[in-house]
């Protein structure tokens, strides 16, 4: 119940039911193109036109928009209709109507941008007008509309208004939408952290009974295996096997388990060591009980509540060695981590652009992702030794 309490664990299942459930509340995909690149958030810079869609169909012949704005950067009409007689395409102006497009009878489907020649001829444009200059010259309430909506079988057509804004967090360098890419990294950061700390653990808590209950040759091996594994800078080896090895999310996982076991190792070597010449052990030898029972039943619980806390606290440290590797450009391009972001972003000028919100949502994710587990460490380390407790008297 003290653990429901606090903080940490109600932001750590926030935060994997938006990992779960996050992308599934879009109707887009990550990679998708939504706005223009470095496109402000909403609520920033209102003066700029916003990026929204107005979008007709056979139930929904016409769509409205009032407009404060100067006239948008570009337009793109794009869609598929059925029709059993000649339709018009219109856009009603404040002071006039145009028709964009006339649609034959049967199925068209159609890409235009504005800037294409032929469809500034349609609306008499000069060739050296701009598009949305013409369809948008001053402010008040603009609609798209068919004429004769009946005719329409099937189909539905957007003109795609491409502003200066978009979504709660604006997009990248790319056009993509920068708050479902968060919510991407949410799911990558917790799937390498938890995962790449599971196995570590398992390595060392393997190598630390081994080598603190059978001793001799086996015990000096594994040690100065240790030791020579914590003598290397781990950063330089995770550069050269993520560029040789592989780049993938697995690949990625278990190399940064291979680097984080020794710690564990040691300190499970310890607690063997302080148990391995008890009484009780003792006469489990005598019975003739096998090591591997011995093991298992007697020796793994008693360090299953400091291996509970090691793993909370190194769930932190795999989560920014993700982001390390990610932000140098060695992880898999195709995998959304919170690392890869930064990369893009200062990689393609965020910083020169002044586009912060592509900086801080994933740098201040890291940070609240590794201080919620190092919280639940804390927790975890006081509950196996109350002594440290800010309350405990020494």
């Amino acid at each position: 119940m003290e653990l429901r309490r606090r903080w940490s664990f109600r932001v750590l299942l926030c935060l994997f039911f938006l990992a779960m459930v996050g992308p599934s509340l879009f109707s887009i995909s990550p990679s998708d193109k939504v706005a223009p690149p470095f496109a402000k958030p909403l609520w920033l810079r209102r003066n700029l036109p916003p990026t929204i869609d107005l979008a007709i169909s056979k139930n929904k012949g016409e769509s409205s928009i009032a407009w404060t704005y100067s006239p948008p950067a570009r337009l793109r009409l794009v869609g598929y209709i059925v029709a059993t007689k000649p339709v018009s395409l219109l856009w009603i102006m404040p002071e006039q109507d145009l028709v964009l497009l006339l649609f034959p009878q049967g199925e068209t489907t159609l890409e235009i941008d504005g800037r294409d020649m032929a469809f500034k001829e349609m609306l008499g444009a000069s060739p050296f007008a701009q598009v949305p200059q013409v369809l948008f010259p001053e402010e008040g309430v603009y609609t798209l509309a068919f004429d004769h909506p009946e005719y329409i079988v099937k189909g539905d057509l957007a003109l795609h208004i491409e502003g200066g804004r978009w979504g709660a967090l604006g997009t990248d360098q790319r056009g993509r939408d920068v708050l479902l890419l968060f919510i991407e990294g949410v799911r990558v950061s917790l799937i390498v952290g938890i995962s790449a700390t599971l196995l570590a653990t398992f390595l060392g808590l393997s190598f630390g009974l081994l080598s603190g209950y059978v001793g001799g040759w086996l015990d000096a091996l594994i040690m100065r295996g240790v030791d020579v594994l914590l003598s290397i800078p781990i950063l330089p080896i995770l550069m050269v096997l993520a560029a040789f090895w592989g780049k993938g999310l697995w690949q990625l996982v278990l190399i940064l388990s291979l680097f984080s076991w020794m710690g564990t190792a040691r300190t499970v070597r310890a607690m063997t060591l302080t148990l391995r010449d008890s009484s009780y052990i003792e006469g489990l030898r005598g019975l003739g009980a096998p090591t591997h029972y011995i093991l298992w039943r007697h020796l793994l619980p008693e360090t299953l509540p400091l291996l509970l806390a090691n793993i909370a606290l190194g769930v932190p440290g795999a989560i920014l060695s993700e982001a390390g590797i990610s932000f140098l450009g060695l992880s898999d391009p195709r995998i959304i981590s919170w690392g890869r972001m930064l990369h893009e972003a200062y990689a393609f000028g965020a910083f020169s652009q002044g586009a912060w919100w592509l900086l801080l949502p994933p740098g201040l994710g890291i940070t609240l992702l590794c201080l919620v587990f190092l919280d639940l460490g804390k927790y975890l380390e006081e509950r196996v030794d109350p002594l440290l407790k800010g309350d405990a008297r020494l």
